[in-house]
């Protein structure tokens, strides 16, 4: 624990400076002041991931890279000093001996809960080997043939290997998923505030439903799975979204800002792809305004920030977008086969239908998605007859707008209609609850909560939200508290529970150990570099650097 915390600290330095650096650049001479110090963080956990990305093309992403990224954070200081500490001394004064105590007990709670739990059954699978290729080499041209899953570029391990510490000599920590569900926390916990529970908004519909999402991986977040930062994300994005419409936001920055972070979620998993349909509102706005260079800058943000993704994608395994091969623009030597890219694509969308035999992948959605269904806990259930009767509401409440031309309508029925779209999306692909649960989950609560707040006035408002509020709370934090006194140990007060690591048998190639698991599939961190099966000699020169080539290469 007290070695998270210590990261954690570094990593509030680094993203709040390069964040502020980053926003008051962009903005540039608009008169637009962040209301939220989180916002700042955001930006930052924004800018430092692309920030690792583009360092992993060129060089393994360890000592020399959190040195350039200190030099940038002076660098960045000594810039904005006087604008910097206007912003802290105005923080200082905002926050109150209650608020600072509550963030304060919020860092240690998530800071333990981040040092121990359980590690997920990917991150031994290819997480933490992924992690690792990264902090010891960066990126290398046909990783994927090593092992396919190695070609599932996702952002948020070039993050976590960044704030990883291995180059120290120690062990390779992963604390930045809880980092950023202790980031959501601080967001939802306005939710509580005395004047918000007395006259609650929509925003607040999600900050719960985000509450509820953190309760869920609290003994989860230890592990870097990639699926925990793009739910996060997500549910930042949207609920700071709705807090712009529902103080009726008139500038264009503050929904910007949003896209380019709905970008950075594109890159850590493309299911959260769709958000970036929020788009539409900030373009009609620069549009309307006449904003030429407004539209061009974010645009070349948006390009520059997805760029390393891309780059990325094109090195480890030859495809734009591994395993979608929809998009066929090269012929390198090291390029995944097509046929083996398509069984992945195949394989994922199966896998997320809850069915293990890739010959289902081409069922209608008739024979599948009963059984998919029947496979959901009972709250998934509730939320998915919800999420569809949500969706009939919505194509309800579109038409009534259109033939009322009721314009006051649009915002919330652009972000409703573009988490409607996730969720379908999401649906009818690989409908892995981990995958999109924040569509399952936000859509109908979006759509409901909107219709709830409608017919309230007619209502007690207060009393019906604040029962809600105590049934949940009760229920959620009493089975909470039971898990983590249940799961309470000492043993990783001072360092976080490592990797989960497995027995392997070990081979050469080309004078270089290579390891396999002895039985199962996962291997873990430590035995590197590994893959579920024993590799043939698919090195396309003699060292690691120069990469690796499809077996039919030979």
């Amino acid at each position: 624990m007290f070695s998270v915390i210590l990261i954690w600290l570094y990593m509030l330095f680094t993203c709040y400076v390069i964040g502020f650096a980053c926003i008051s650049v962009i903005k540039g001479k608009e008169t637009y002041r962040c209301r939220k110090e989180t916002s700042y963080l955001y930006a930052g956990i924004g800018a430092v991931t692309v920030y690792s990305q583009f360092f992993s093309i060129f060089w393994k992403v360890g000592f020399l890279a959190n040195v350039i990224l200190l030099l940038i954070c002076v660098l960045c200081i000594a810039v904005f000093r006087k604008k910097l500490l206007e912003e802290l001394h105005t923080c200082r004064l905002t926050i109150t001996p209650l608020r600072a105590a509550v963030i304060l007990l919020l860092f240690l709670l998530f800071a333990y809960g981040t040092s121990t739990g359980i590690i997920h059954y990917d991150t031994s699978l290819y997480h933490a080997q992924s992690i690792r290729w990264i902090e010891e080499y960066g990126v290398v041209p046909g990783l994927g043939n090593l092992h396919s899953r190695l070609a599932y570029n996702s952002a948020a391990f070039c993050l976590s290997a960044l704030y990883s510490m291995a180059f120290m000599g120690g062990q390779s920590y992963h604390c930045c998923a809880g980092f950023m569900a202790f980031l959501l926390a601080l967001v939802c916990v306005e939710a509580f505030a005395k004047e918000r529970i007395k006259r609650p908004k929509l925003s607040d519909f999600a900050r719960l439903t985000a509450v509820y999402y953190l309760l869920i991986i609290f003994d989860e977040m230890v592990s870097p799975a990639s699926d925990y930062f793009m739910v996060l994300l997500v549910f930042f994005i949207v609920i700071r979204w709705l807090d712009l419409i529902e103080r009726k936001e008139s500038l264009y920055l503050p929904y910007a800002f949003l896209c380019v972070l709905g970008v950075v979620a594109l890159t850590v998993k493309l299911s959260g792809a769709l958000i970036l349909l929020l788009v539409l509102k900030p373009a009609f706005m620069m549009i309307k305004e006449k904003r030429g260079k407004e539209i061009f800058r974010f645009l070349g943000l948006g390009i520059l920030t997805v760029l390393p993704f891309l780059v990325r994608n094109v090195i480890l395994s030859g495809w734009l977008i591994y395993p979608f091969t929809a998009v066929d623009l090269f012929s390198f030597d090291f390029k995944i086969p097509k046929g083996m890219a398509e069984y992945d694509a195949r394989e994922i969308q199966v896998w997320g239908r809850g069915f293990s035999d890739v010959e289902r992948y081409g069922e209608a959605v008739s024979a599948w998605l009963p059984e998919w269904i029947r496979s959901l806990d009972g709250t998934n259930k509730i939320f998915l007859a919800m999420a569809f009767g949500g969706v009939v509401l919505l194509v309800l409440l579109i038409m009534y707008a259109i033939v009322k031309k009721k314009k006051d309508m649009a915002d919330f029925l652009h972000v409703a209609g573009t988490l409607t779209v996730c969720f379908l999306f999401w649906l009818l692909s690989a409908p892995l609850i981990r995958y999109g649960c924040v569509f399952l989950w936000l859509t109908p609560v979006l759509v409901w909560g909107n219709l709830y707040l409608k017919i309230s006035p007619h209502l007690d408002r207060f009393k019906i939200y604040f029962i809600l509020i105590a049934i949940f709370g009760i229920y959620k934090l009493s089975a909470f508290g039971m898990e983590v006194y249940k799961g309470a140990t000492a043993s990783y007060l001072i360092r976080q529970k490592d990797y989960d690591n497995f027995e392997t048998t070990a081979y050469e190639l080309h004078g270089i150990t290579f390891y396999y698991p002895a039985s199962g599939d996962r291997v873990g961190y430590r035995d590197f570099p590994s893959a579920p099966l024993r590799a043939e000699d698919i090195f396309l020169g003699d060292t690691i650097e120069e990469g690796f080539k499809d077996v039919t290469h030979q």
